[in-house]
Parts: C-alpha cells; structure tokens; sequence
C-alpha cells in the first residue's frame, strides 16, 4: 500500500478530528453526545477503523451539527471507509493473536481474590471450570484477570487464550467472530471452518477433548455471546471478565470484584506516585483514595496525575477531588476517564432503567430500599424493583448488606447526580427532590411520635402508618442515613416547620439509643430552626434536649449545662412552667455530675414542685427519680430509696395511662436508680437482685447502653457479695457493650472493676487489663481519667467504696 492510498482510505478518520476540534468537543463529550463508544472514536481518528456503520456515522454528524455540504461530504467518507474496510480476521489467511495480554506489573491489593482464582482453576468440574470476574466499571476486573492468567499459565501446558468481546461497544464481537479466531489459534485451516455458531462451537469443544487449555474471555457482553465459547471440557478454565452479573450462565462461578480495601489502595498510589511522597503526607493521601472510592481506576488515574505533575503535592490534587461537581472531570489523565468508564455501561441500560439510574441519586442517604426508590421515581415498587435489578445487574448498582436494599459506589452516585442535571428539567428535579424530604421528614415525624409515652394507648380514627413502637424504630433504625440526611438539608429548602417537628418528635425515641445518632447535632438543628421561626417555645423545648444530649450522650457537662441555662431563661420569659421544670431538673443532674451538690439539689427541688403541670408518664416521674440519685449523692440512702419507691408506686397505680413500652423502661430506670442507692448502702445482695431485675427490661427492650450501665453495676455488687463468676460474667457482658470512642470511658471504668476483682481472685491477667485501661485513660485525658489511672498504678489492696453509681 502506497501512501496516497493510506492516505485516501484514512479520510473519514481525520475528517472526523477536524470536526470534533472545531465544534470545542473532546472524545468524552463526542461519545455522550453521539452515543458512540470513546474506543471506537479513538480507533476511528487513528485510522485503526477506515468507516464507521452507517447508524454510527448518521449519530456524529448529529452531534457534530453538521449540515449541507460538510454532512454530506463527512457521511461520503463514512460510506468509503466501510467499502476499504479490510477482510474481518475469519476471513484472513493468516491466523489471528490470541495471546495473553501483558501482565499488569504493579497488580496490588487483590492477593485474596487471587488465591481464590487459583483455588478455583484446580478445583474439579465435568465441563471445565468457568469463573465470571464481575464487579463496577473501573473495579480492575481485566487486571485480575490478566495476572491471574499469567500465574496460572504454567498449569495449562496446551496453551493460554484471550479474547476481547468488546462488550461495551456499540457493535460487540459476535460469537462467530470470536469462535472463528479460537479455531484459528488451534490451527484449523480456515475452508474446514463451519460456518454456523452452534457447528464452530461443537468443533472448538471437541478440539478441547483431552487438552488442558485457559481462555480469558475479557469484556463480555451477556450471556448469549459467551455461552458458545465456554471451554467447556475437563481440565480447561475459563475466565470471564464482565459488568454485568452473567447470572444465566450455567455451572459457572463469581467473583465479586469490590474496590480495594484502604491500605491496597494507598499501596496502589504509592507504586504509580512513589512511596517519599506518599509517607510525606500520609492524612492527604488517606482522603485522596477515599475521595476515589477505592476503585482502583480512579486511584490509578490520581497516581498517573500525580506522577506526570512533580510539583503537585497530593493535598492539592485532594483539594481538586473534594468538589463533588468537579470529581470526575479531575479523575482523567490521558485517555484514562473515570467517567467514560460508567457511561459504556450506562448507555446499555433500557430507558427505564436509565430514569431510575438518575432519579435514585435523590435519595439523601446511603442505601435505601425500594420504598423510597418508588418516592424518587413516582414509579410501583414492583416496578422499581425490576429497573433497580438491571441496575444491579449491570454493576452501577450494587445490593446493600441488608437484603432488599441498595447503595450506590460514591463515584458513580456522582455520575448519577450528572444524569439527572443534565436529562432532568430545574423544575422537575427540585419537585422529586422536594417529595422525597417531605416523604422521609413526615414519615420520620410520624414514626417518632410513636415512642411518645402516651403513644399508641388510646384508639384513633386518624389514618396512621404506625401501629407499634416496634414498627415505628424499625423504619427509623433502617432509614437513619436517609431521614437524618434530609433533616440536615430542610432548613436551606425553608422547611423549618418540619426541621422543628422531626426533632421534637424524635426525643423519646432518642432514649436507648444515646450512642447511635448525632443528637447534640439533631436537637440543635431544632433550635436553630424555631429561632428562624421565632417561636420561643419551641425553643426552650429543643434547648433542654441539645443540653441533655451534650451531658448524657457524650459526657459534655459544662455544654450541657449551659444549654440548660438557656432553655431556663428562655422558658421564665414566655412563662412556660413545663420547660422551667425540665430545665430545673435537667441541671440539677449536670451539677451534681460536676459536684455541685447543694446546687443540684435546690434545683432539682424546684424542678419537682413544678413537675406536676408536666404529668407522670410524661416528666413528673422522670424529674422524681433525678432527685432521689442526687440525695443519695447526698448520702441520705433511706429518702432517696423513698423516692424511688414512690415513683414505682405511682408508676402501678396509674399504668393504664401509659403504653407498655413507656411502663417497662421507666419501671427499669428505677430499679437501675434502687440499685444504685442499695450499692451505697454496701446492701449487695438486695442490690444484685434489684439490678438483675432491671437488667432484664432492658434487655427485652433492646436498650444495649442502659442494660450494659446496669450490668456493670450488678457486677460491682456481686463482687462484693464474692460472687465471683457471676461478677465476671455481668462485666463481660458490658466489656462487650462499650466500644467505641464514645464508650471509652464506661469502658475505661468496667476495666477498673474487673481488675478489681481479679486481683481479689488472685487472677494474674488483672496486668493485662489493667494496660488497657490504662490505655484508654490515657486517649480520654481528662481529670476523672487521670485519677483512675493513678487508682490503677497505685492500688494494692481491695477496697469496698470502687465503682460508681448509676445517674441520669
């Protein structure tokens, strides 16, 4: 071939370049707009393909805006390319490559995946052994795959093949294609070629017969294009890279191919970027393979950026990455795209499943199931549930660890959100997104309300969604990430009403659950959306529960305290005695938590003379028991166990007006509160018993905190009763409760009474114990934390007075 003909046959390709440069547009926008794959762009602009089909040709003249003699003279050279288009590869005469690829040198992170691959190529399977590698776009599939190959090359003496399908292309390699370069490889003339699918595959099997061969099947399209061209005899292995699951494929294995896990990503960047400058900023690069989702793609595509840019530090390109706007545009180096990735297999999707794709990004949290997938589509859940599988199917959606839910990887949910900006009109975007808050902060409202302590007693004619407590935390334990996300977004929609609603509504479903949720976060949303609304009342309420959750979830006294001073003054001004007796008995906790004791009892005084206008169920006993612990913080055991007393006696009389919920917790609080006075008493026996009791309730009402609190102190009392196994057992109980950062310091305390009592026992694992809870003293750094450990270095000798009381 002379250069004139080269020339001539490579028109339509540069034609194309000079197109796509002077309409401004790159490979990625051409491909978006055309739904032309940017590989076959690519192989089109370097002469690698002479023509395109004609419906592909038609499409970039479109996307071109080309018009008159600039269309017709384009298409022209489309149509000529086809005509020099060179015999297909079954129709040469020379034998196709079907060689391994080369092998990925800096493979890192899927030593696990590997050895399962090797496991599964000598495991035994009367039609060969096949195993689909599937997982998201970008995820390293064909790299695992490839090395894979390499490693297991050895074991297959009679050779090892690979194929790439083309799957994502607009026009896949068809089975006779591919079958034909197989039966080539294997040294079949082409004239003895049939020319049938269902005959070429009869022939590649029976060549198979008494062969140990590998095929590597990379990119597949579906079920249909690699079911002919399995190596389906003994001894063979075939692996499949592909998207989609390839659920219909019989006898066949998965792979499920997740993203790296944090250190096989950072090692990633450290073999592209180099490890100076990854040891040089190890939180910036921690955040950098977050912001990258783990997908070993976009990491591969940061690490090239940061390699080709030696001056960049790995905080600036961070600082590029954390513009969720701008993400995927910065995860591009060369002709390595992130995005391009995710749109070969969106463009594959029906149209359906595409409008679900982009709508589902409306969903505020991290999973959801198909409840709220219907909310953001306006489809049936039934109907959903069928789009959000092809979704699943195609690895742009992956199934949550929960069964029936879904989640998206972070990269592509942004992908998602660029689908719906830019198929989805302004208007009706912001009306789905304004359904899905409304739904998700009425229905949270609605379930909250449920935990109120005169919930659910008396029947209603009023349509509601709830009919138990239990029902009602069930939708609120599952779709915490989804009602929590749209109270933080309500308050810049103007929803304050309902930002105020919800977090009213949520305070006695807050009990039980002071580790779980944000509360000081959630309560002090409230406030500042009843300031904007400038209700006072609404105010103070929100106020007494930001101070209780600073002081009792989170161990803030000081903030606790001042919140409660707030909600005082706010309540004395508008007159509110509710929220004055609230606020009163609240501080009356905090101070004697901060040792203040003559304060805290004056207060807590006030509070219950005020109680009253509060009623039993829904704060008179609560604010009853408070005083009791802060009199036995006084040493005055007997009116404190009068207190205590009394409240249970209230609490049997007037059970009728309570659900049975609202019964069972306040009854164990006071036993956890009779328990702790009897401690003081040094009444172990009774004490024991009494926690025991209390212990129960909790534990059939799921509170894990309250029933590990009073494990614990059930364990200092049968101690002190030497009863040392059952001691043991209520500290392990709650050893197995506080974890955590937040728990530390209940933890740190367990520790210090288990010690304790191995050291009474003349158990030589107290040292070990005792190093971990001097280890968490030390991370706590505080004054209390710093007196324990000075207890524990220093303590010698058993005394009666360890342990501290249970308070409120």
């Amino acid at each position: 071939m002379n250069d004139g003909q080269r020339t001539d046959e490579a028109a339509f390709g540069a034609l194309l370049l000079r197109h796509r440069r002077a309409a401004g547009l790159t490979q990625a926008d051409l491909a978006e707009n055309s739904g032309v794959s940017i590989r076959a762009l690519s192989d089109l602009e370097r002469g690698r393909a002479l023509g395109a089909q004609r419906r592909s040709a038609t499409a970039l003249a479109d996307a071109l805006g080309l018009v008159g003699g600039d269309r017709q003279e384009f298409l022209e050279a489309a149509r000529l390319g086809r005509r020099r288009t060179p015999k297909s590869e079954e129709e040469s005469d020379s034998a196709p490559s079907v060689t391994l690829p080369p092998s990925v040198p800096d493979l890192l992170g899927r030593e696990g995946e590997l050895a399962k691959l090797h496991r599964e190529a000598v495991s035994d399977a009367a039609g060969g052994v096949v195993v689909s590698v599937v997982g998201h776009p970008g995820v390293g599939k064909t790299a695992l795959a490839v090395t894979a190959a390499h490693q297991l090359r050895p074991q297959f003496p009679d050779g090892a093949f690979a194929l790439d399908l083309r799957g994502m292309d607009e026009e896949p390699t068809s089975p006779r294609t591919a079958l034909t370069q197989l039966l080539r490889a294997l040294n079949v003339p082409p004239q003895q070629i049939p020319m049938t699918v269902p005959e070429q595959s009869s022939l590649f099997r029976s060549l198979l017969t008494g062969r140990r061969i590998l095929l590597l099947l990379d990119n597949a399209a579906d079920e249909a294009q690699v079911r002919p061209l399995l190596a389906a005899s003994p001894g063979c292995l075939t692996l499949i890279t592909c998207r989609s699951a390839l659920a219909g494929l019989e006898s066949a294995r998965w792979l499920w191919l997740e993203p790296l896990v944090d250190l096989g990503a950072v090692e990633l960047l450290t073999a592209i970027a180099g490890e100076a400058r990854v040891r040089a900023e190890p939180r910036a690069t921690a955040e950098l393979v977050a912001l990258c989702g783990n997908l070993p793609l976009a990491v591969r595509i940061a690490g090239n950026r940061l390699a080709s840019r030696p001056h960049w530090t790995i905080a600036y390109l961070t600082t590029q990455l954390r513009n969720e706007r701008t993400r995927l545009s910065s995860l591009s180096a060369g002709d390595l795209q992130v995005r391009s990735a995710f749109e070969m297999s969106h463009r594959r999707l029906s149209p359906a499943a595409r409008l679900v794709f982009r709508r589902l990004a409306i969903v505020p949290g991290p999973d959801f199931g198909s409840e709220l997938a219907a909310v953001a589509t306006g489809m049936a859940e039934a109907d959903v549930q069928i789009h959000a599988d092809e979704l699943v199917d195609a690895n742009l959606l992956q199934a949550a660890a929960a069964p029936g839910r879904y989640q998206f990887h972070d990269l592509i949910r942004i992908f998602a959100v660029e689908r719906l900006e830019a198929e989805e009109k302004p208007g009706d975007r912001d009306r789905h997104r304004r359904t899905m808050l409304d739904h998700l902060l009425h229905t949270a409202t609605e379930a909250g309300r449920a935990f109120m302590p005169d919930a659910l007693v008396a029947p209603t004619h009023a349509a509601r969604r709830f009919d138990t407590r239990e029902g009602a935390g069930a939708w609120l334990d599952v779709e915490a990430g989804n009602w929590l996300a749209a109270h933080r977004e309500a308050p810049g929609e103007g929803l304050h009403r309902e930002v105020v609603d919800l977090a009213r509504a949520l305070h006695w479903y807050s009990d039980g659950r002071t580790q779980q949720r944000p509360w000081d976060e959630i309560f002090q949303r409230g406030v500042d959306s009843a300031r904007a609304l400038r209700n006072q009342l609404d105010e103070a309420v929100l106020l007494n529960f930001v101070g209780w959750a600073r002081y009792f979830c989170f161990g803030d006294n000081d903030g606790g305290l001042s919140a409660h001073n707030e909600a005082l003054a706010v309540a004395i001004e508008i007159g509110d005695k509710s929220e004055q007796a609230w606020a009163l008995g609240y501080r009356g906790s905090v101070l004697m938590r901060l040792g203040r004791l003559d304060e805290a009892l004056e207060s807590v005084r006030r509070a219950v003379e005020l109680s009253e206008v509060l009623g039993f169920w829904t704060g008179e006993g609560t604010i009853r028991n408070a005083l009791g612990r802060i009199l036995r913080v006084h040493g005055k055991h007997e009116e404190s166990l009068g207190v205590h007393r009394g409240v249970l006696a209230d609490a049997d009389a007037r059970q009728a007006e309570a659900n049975p919920d609202t019964r069972r917790f306040l009854r164990s609080v006071t036993l956890l509160d009779i328990g702790g006075t009897l401690l003081a008493m040094r009444d172990w026996q009774e004490a024991a018993r009494t926690l025991r009791e209390a212990r129960g309730y909790f534990e059939a009402s799921g509170f894990r905190i309250e029933e590990a609190d009073t494990a614990l102190h059930e364990g200092i009392a049968r101690r002190e009763a030497g009863e040392y196994e059952l001691a043991r057992e209520c500290f392990t109980l709650a050893l197995s409760v506080f974890t955590g950062v937040a728990n530390r310091w209940k933890r740190a305390n367990t520790l210090a009474e288990l010690i304790t009592m191995l050291e009474l026992m003349g158990d030589p694992t107290a040292d070990e114990y005792r190093a971990g809870a001097l280890a968490l003293c030390a991370e706590l750094k505080t004054g209390a934390a710093a007196e324990l450990a000075a207890r524990l270095r220093h303590e010698t000798s058993h005394e009666t007075s360890h342990g501290t009381s249970p308070e409120g």
